[in-house]
């Protein structure tokens, strides 16, 4: 903005050999106005055009150079703004535009939630008691895994009390976790399973229902199995009751098959602890045949040292 100033100043300074020719400072203006136009265009400098006061001064500068020579000496006035007929000294924050390196920068849309990126690594987290909703939401994404690639395994993450809350109480059936179950063994992937907390009740089946060989458990997490709970029954009659007994005996029958043929036991041996609740920590799901490795930082390496010391002893 100096450069155009001073530009202007220049294009309109008077002639020394004719002093008394212009005697006032309307014949002044007059002639810079009429010089200033005739010469080359005043160059402009680059401003930003979305800032309406650069770009009003610019344009000024740029038609109407003889306005920058004579400014009204009024210290109360800030400079140049009697350019405008409202002039305004701050714009409110809502009309402030911001920069276009930050725009630029900004996400064009929200976020996806995170069991969206978690199904972005094949991932399934079942972190949650099995109730319907949570059970919708794992049967769907297995669903949609397979449809997306049936030969890349998925990985189900759980720490779920199953079918009832820590303390006990029911809630939701038991075939919330027959459905999960079910939809697992249909699918043409393999099932990599790891426990991370615990996993108890049904949750505890579908830890062992995964790829054998594949199944997997951290360190500090429990297992646990039960025997299925009546659910409240109210002011139910004791002939509804009964029903009720009778299709927890079923699921309680269904479910003690099914872990004997993923943890290889028999039935008689999984039944006989399922009569009261049977914990096991990491070692001892490993050994129940719920699980096959435990999960812990560095073992690969152990391993590995493990490996080549033996190899080199049975050389």
């Amino acid at each position: 903005m100096a450069t155009c100033l001073q530009v202007a100043v220049a294009s309109c300074s008077i002639p020394s050999s004719s002093p008394a020719t212009f005697s006032n400072r309307r014949s002044i203006r007059a002639f810079c106005s009429v010089n200033s136009r005739s010469s080359a265009k005043i160059p402009v400098p680059l401003v930003n055009p979305k800032d309406p006061f650069l770009k009003k001064l610019a344009s000024v500068a740029a038609n109407s150079p003889e306005t920058f020579l004579y400014r009204p000496s009024n210290s109360d006035t800030p400079p140049y703004l009697d350019l405008f007929d409202s002039p305004q000294l701050m714009a409110t924050p809502a009309q402030v535009e911001r920069s276009v390196s930050y725009n630029e920068h900004r996400p064009r849309r929200p976020p996806p939630d995170l069991p969206s990126l978690l199904l972005h690594g094949r991932i399934v987290y079942i972190g949650m008691p099995l109730v319907p909703a949570v059970t919708e939401l794992v049967v769907a994404e297995l669903m949609y895994l397979q449809w997306m690639d049936p030969k890349e395994p998925i990985y189900v993450y759980i720490n779920s009390t199953g079918t009832t809350r820590d303390d006990g109480e029911t809630v939701g059936m038991e075939t919330e976790g027959f459905a999960i179950y079910d939809a697992m063994m249909q699918l043409k992937n393999e099932i990599h399973t790891v426990a991370v907390g615990a996993a108890i009740g049904q949750a505890c089946l579908l830890l062992a229902a995964g790829t054998k060989g594949n199944r997997f458990i951290m360190p500090h997490a429990k297992a646990m199995i039960q025997q299925p709970r009546v659910p409240s029954s109210g002011l139910m009659p004791a002939s509804d009751v009964l029903i009720r007994a009778k299709e927890v005996i079923i699921n309680r029958d269904i479910l003690t098959e099914l872990l004997a043929k993923h943890t290889g036991n028999s039935v008689e041996t999984v039944a006989s602890v399922m009569r009261r609740p049977f914990y096991m920590d990491s070692t001892k799901a490993k050994e129940f045949g719920v699980v096959d490795k435990i999960l812990w930082r560095g073992q690969e390496k152990i391993m590995a040292d493990e490996y080549s010391c033996n190899c080199c002893y049975e050389r």
